[in-house]
């Protein structure tokens, strides 16, 4: 009986940890955009980045509006700013940016993977180069 109870015990304090160890979710492409036009960006981004690639990172995308100069929207990939560009009130060409900053995007992305794997840092860390 008490082997039952502390393999019970073992198994209820062990289970943080197994969840712990799971893979966080990706796949995401998180709106943060506030107008028309940000709305209608991400619209184009995100569904030209999922009919190209197999989401395996996540992204958001952020806009800050302007009356008098357009929205800036900006994308971010591991709290990183990856894609900055200003987007004008004429949405005729807002279509082909979207599709563009995609694949950019998605060059950028698979260039760091790369880079990633190649990187030596068994001498020196990452925060220390």
């Amino acid at each position: 009986m008490r082997v039952a109870s502390l393999c019970l015990l073992l198994l209820i304090y062990s289970a943080p940890t197994l969840c712990a160890n799971e893979d966080e979710l990706r796949g995401f492409i998180i709106d943060n955009t506030i107008s028309r036009i940000g709305h209608e960006f991400y619209r184009y981004f995100s569904d030209r980045l999922r009919d190209t690639s197999a989401l395996d990172f996540n992204l958001v995308v952020r806009e800050r509006p302007s009356a008098r100069w357009g929205s800036l929207v900006w994308v971010e990939h591991e709290n990183q700013t990856i894609y900055r560009s200003f987007l004008q009130p004429n949405t005729a060409e807002l279509k082909p940016l979207a599709e563009q900053a995609a694949d950019q995007i998605k060059e950028r992305i698979a260039r760091q993977k790369i880079e990633r794997l190649l990187q030596d840092s068994t001498d020196i860390g990452k925060d220390e180069l």
